[in-house]
């Protein structure tokens, strides 16, 4: 059983902290919003992810997970601290490390004996080193510093937690390196690696996956985008290319780009990163690039469809967060494609199962917000799909072509299959594959 401090209790800090309270250690965790850590007292959790809260109320009944705005005594009840704080995109991309150089800063006038501090937050090649200075410029007492990047997908994080594919630590410290060992072994007992590695190399892992996992997707996204100029299929492309084994079908599915809290900004401040070392990313900087065209490729088939002018259509959206599982609207394509409708002139109701409030507090009454899927159609001209949702996936088909003005689907996510559009006589247009409309042949 291990002490432990985890300072910030957004995404990140929330699911670590709830996960090394379930392994059976001492969990503190340190937030300076007072109102968020009586909620959390009371067993609320204030975000959306599933399974999360049957985690959470268990090992607060147990005492096991403990929440709290002192920071001194959180530090000097814990062995190990774990930085989650937030790290937001600057205006030139960069990451924002405020947070981190400012709890870092007080740390070494809080601690009182050795203590391994771990950078939990995805950070920038070289900010360990920072994180040392800055703690070690107050400092009294021996210290380590640790980069142990998450690879937490917003869904599935409890699961990805509790049985990762490969745990990283960075550190130069053979001292931390053994605590840190010890505290991940409940976590890597069906074999998967845990891989130790200078800091710089750990904090490079995490930006260089995510990077890549974008490159993946964008690149599927432009052949889909090919595919539809030559006639192709790109259920069939992807199916071909995902059994070679050297590329497997994992992040080959097309759509409306990627959003969230982690793809954009992470591969954003790998870019400027690159720059602020003399190195041009000429990959990346193309993958935010096309990306972005990406996230509003719905918006130019809605125009083919309609015309350029927009005044007077109504449209119902489904899917609001950027992926289904989570009330992240963060860079979600739906955010972009209601801005570029909206300055066109038309109206939208949207229904998500989660995201509503969240993008109320964007966008406020500039859209209407439905109960529920259904209501969202109600006298719209056609229904966008901007999320996959599971309960989007097998609707009540007949209900859909009741309540529409027209049968005509924009789905950003190819959740149908064509042959059942064509079937129930939709104008159906997806992404990569070729347009359902019965009317023109």
């Amino acid at each position: 059983m291990k002490k432990i401090a985890v300072i910030g209790t957004g995404y990140v800090g929330l699911v670590s902290g709830t996960c090394f309270a379930e392994t059976g250690n001492d969990v503190i965790c340190v937030d300076i919003d007072s109102t968020k850590v009586e909620k959390m007292r009371r067993g609320e959790v204030p975000i959306y992810e599933p399974h999360l809260d049957v985690v959470f109320e268990r090992n607060i009944k147990q005492n096991r997970l403990r929440f709290t705005t002192d920071i001194v005594e959180a530090v000097n009840s814990s062995e190990i601290i774990f930085l989650a704080l937030p790290t937001p995109p600057g205006e030139d991309g960069s990451a924002d490390l405020s947070y981190v150089l400012g709890v870092a800063d007080q740390l070494g006038k809080i601690m009182t004996s050795y203590k391994v501090i771990v950078d939990k937050s995805t950070v920038p090649v070289g900010t360990a080193e920072k994180v040392h200075a800055a703690i070690a410029k107050n400092a009294t007492v021996d210290f380590a510093v640790v980069s142990n990047p998450e690879f937490l997908r917003e869904g599935f994080a409890i699961d990805d937690f509790l049985n990762p594919d490969r745990v990283v630590i960075g550190t130069s410290d053979p001292r931390a390196a053994k605590i840190m060992e010890e505290l991940y072994k409940p976590f890597i007992r069906d074999g998967h690696p845990l891989i130790v590695m200078d800091e710089k190399s750990a904090e490079l892992t995490k930006y260089a996956a995510n990077a890549f996992l974008a490159t993946k997707i964008t690149f599927m996204n432009e052949i889909a985008n090919f595919c539809e100029k030559v006639g192709a299929d790109v259920d069939w492309v992807r199916q071909g290319i995902g059994s070679d084994s050297r590329i497997g079908h994992k992040f080959l599915y097309p759509g409306i780009g990627f959003g969230g809290s982690c793809f954009p900004k992470d591969v954003s401040a790998l870019l400027k990163s690159g720059k602020a070392a003399g190195y041009d990313f000429e990959i990346i900087n193309s993958v935010l690039e096309v990306n972005e065209k990406q996230k509003v490729t719905m918006v130019q088939k809605i125009t083919n469809h309609y015309g350029s002018n927009l005044k007077g259509k109504h449209f119902a959206l489904w899917g609001l967060a950027f992926k289904p599982d989570t009330d992240d609207i963060r860079e979600a394509s739906a955010l972009y494609i209601i801005k570029e409708l909206l300055e066109m002139g038309a109206t939208i109701s949207a229904y998500d199962p989660e995201a509503m409030e969240n993008v109320k507090g964007v966008l406020g009454t500039k859209i209407d917000f439905a109960d529920n899927q259904y209501q969202a159609l109600l006298n719209a001209d056609a229904l966008l799909i901007a999320t996959e949702w599971g309960a989007f996936r097998n609707p009540d088909f007949d209900k859909i072509i009741s309540t529409l003005k027209e049968s005509v689907i924009f789905d950003g996510r190819n959740i149908y299959e064509l042959d059942q559009m064509k079937k129930l006589g939709f104008v159906y247009y997806s992404v990569g594959r070729q347009v359902v409309d019965e009317s023109k042949g």
